[in-house]
């Protein structure tokens, strides 16, 4: 055989939802094999959705996923399907199923358990020790999961020096900005290193506080990229692989003293029934997608934004529109991803709102075609400062008066959705969440806040390359350069209370995502005393951020599973 046809199955699936992941399972096997597909490849832990969590703890949910996967085994006829699903043994574990012809040929156990960042597979599973090389029509194709192929030591070695020619990998990576360039980088180097050709099948689609991008591709043995994907959507990408280059590659290999292909004794080997297609025209290979990191992380925000209100039984959405650039954004993301007519934008003015930002709320609304409603907030403030006179006395008006408006305005959104069934999208972005530059209860009140992990600085690129990207620009360049404000108090400014966002932003990416310490960021040039004060802000906010909403996770640390931080902690770094 010269030719085996591949099938990457890049699907959506829903954690728990298991019949609807089935559907969407043998779907896929139906198209792959009406496009003459051998196997068909479908993401890590396909059937049960990814990640299962503590669902993985109740038997009944293992045992649902087993039933599952005899259902698939059954659909799988003519054609091999590798399928991902929680194995159960004396332990349980994240494994693999190789089904044809109504039955489960063999099964692969994931042996590389991440355990860092929003990953805890050592709380479920147990790792496997043997290698799985099956052979299908005479082409050896080895099976890892993941972490297996992120691993230079991993299961791609032995599998290789067994004489695999092809490894799929099953896998569920989630999406943060420039993460495609690592996985083409893991995926290329295992490929040349070991001669074989690699089969990478993620996931796609929102689940929780995670994105999956798909970026599903197939990489030749010279570590080139051969084919791939689309993002963030559903796709059956089929592509011939050319065993004859894979071969030759193979031959240098076995000619290399020090990856000369043996007999690893943990390799479990299968052999499928199947004669493969025979002749067939060719498959038109599709190439690598052209990336663009901005362009990306919009269409995540998007994806995250809608999976998250439809998996969750939402159809409908509201938030507030100050007029500023942060609900203008998240206003954008919401219409892109669930239609204008599902979304309402409330207009909550003040005795402090400038006539610029209702003017701006009620230009941006008429640009997305969505529904804004006006609730001024001033009676319900004037009556709670009444309420609180006699207790407050002649204390001078502070922070506790600007809470009370942005508390005003979390009832309001609240009480609309309690009314009517909407999903409260909370505004604020990553630099206030850092900071605790926000009110409990008021401005971080709601169900879901799409911009949770993304920087002011990036709330601005991504508003700009939106503008760019559609017909017409819908957020009013006003909101785009007038100064941010919260408008709790006559001229009120962000940098009244914070540093500049271009200054703010890379401390925050410095002292979050890479680990840098006060010293560390004083010697890459920034100024001692901000440091400090910046510093001081994020340790003293933890509190804050355990009480948030979820939201969508596009840096490398986003708060949350990533950044796990105890709320009473005395711990401060040394002054240098």
């Amino acid at each position: 055989m010269n030719r085996l046809r591949v099938a990457l199955a890049q699907i959506n699936p829903t954690v728990g939802d298991i019949p609807g992941n089935v559907a969407r399972i043998r779907e896929s096997i139906e198209t792959a094999r009406s496009r003459g597909a051998d196997v068909v490849v479908f993401p890590e832990l396909a059937i049960t959705g990814y990640p299962p969590e503590d669902l993985v703890l109740r038997p009944d949910f293992v045992d649902a996923n087993l039933r599952a996967l005899n259902e698939v085994s059954a659909a799988a006829r003519g054609i091999v399907a590798v399928v991902g699903f929680v194995d159960r043994g004396t332990d349980l574990h994240n494994a693999a199923a190789v089904v044809h012809d109504g039955r489960v040929a063999g099964v692969y156990r994931k042996q590389r358990l991440p355990n860092y960042g929003v990953f805890d597979e050592l709380r479920y599973f147990r790792p496997g020790s043997a290698e799985l090389l099956m052979e299908i029509a005479g082409v050896r194709v080895g099976v890892t999961i993941c972490e297996d192929l992120w691993d230079p030591d991993g299961p791609v070695a032995p599998l290789a020096r067994a004489g695999a020619e092809v490894v799929l990998n099953l896998s569920a990576s989630p999406f943060h900005r420039g993460k495609w360039r690592l996985r083409r980088s893991a995926a290329g180097t295992r490929a040349s290193e070991h001669g074989v050709s690699i089969v990478y099948v993620n996931a796609v689609g929102g689940q929780d506080e995670l994105v999956f991008d798909g970026g599903s591709m197939v990489v030749g043995a010279r570590g080139e990229m051969l084919a791939e994907a689309e993002p963030f959507a559903e796709d059956v990408l089929v592509h011939d692989l050319d065993l004859t280059a894979i071969r030759r590659a193979r031959r240098a290999d076995i000619d290399d003293p020090c990856r000369a292909v043996g007999q690893p004794d943990s390799v479990d080997r299968v052999v499928v029934p199947t004669a493969g297609a025979g002749d067939r025209p060719s498959v038109v290979a599709r190439g690598p997608v052209v990336h663009d990191d901005l362009a990306e992380t919009y269409r995540a925000l998007v994806v995250g934004t809608r999976d998250y209100v439809r998996k969750n039984g939402f159809r409908h959405v509201v938030l507030g529109l100050s007029g500023g650039i942060d609900s203008a954004l998240v206003a954008a993301i919401a219409v892109d991803a669930l239609g204008a007519e599902a979304v309402t934008g409330v207009s909550m003015p003040s005795r402090y709102s400038s006539e610029g930002s209702r003017t701006d709320a009620r230009e941006l609304a008429d640009a997305l075609g969505i529904r804004l409603l006006t609730l001024p907030i001033e009676a319900g403030f004037s009556a709670l400062l009444e309420t609180l006179a006699p207790v407050f006395g002649d204390r001078p008006h502070d922070l506790t008066e600007e809470n009370l408006q942005a508390r005003i305005r979390g009832m309001l959104l609240m009480a609309l959705s309690n009314k009517f069934g909407w999903l409260v999208l909370t505004t604020g972005n990553k630099s206030e969440a850092a900071t605790g530059y926000s009110t409990l209860y008021g401005d971080s009140a709601g169900g879901f806040a799409p911009i949770k992990d993304v920087y002011k600085t990036l709330v601005y690129a991504l508003a700009r390359w939106r503008n760019a990207a559609g017909a017409a620009p819908i957020i009013p360049e006003a909101i785009l350069t007038k100064p941010p404000s919260a408008e709790l108090r006559p001229g009120q400014r962000d940098d009244d209370s914070l540093p500049p966002y271009d200054v703010l932003d890379p401390i925050l990416e410095g002292y979050i995502e890479k680990g840098l310490g006060i010293r560390a960021l004083v010697e890459s040039g920034f100024d001692a005393e901000v440091v400090r004060r910046v510093i001081a802000l994020v340790d003293a906010s933890e509190y804050k951020r355990r009480q948030a909403p979820p939201g969508i996770k596009v840096t490398t640390v986003a708060f949350g599973k990533d950044r796990r931080l105890p709320l009473t902690s005395r711990y401060r770094e040394a002054d240098p």
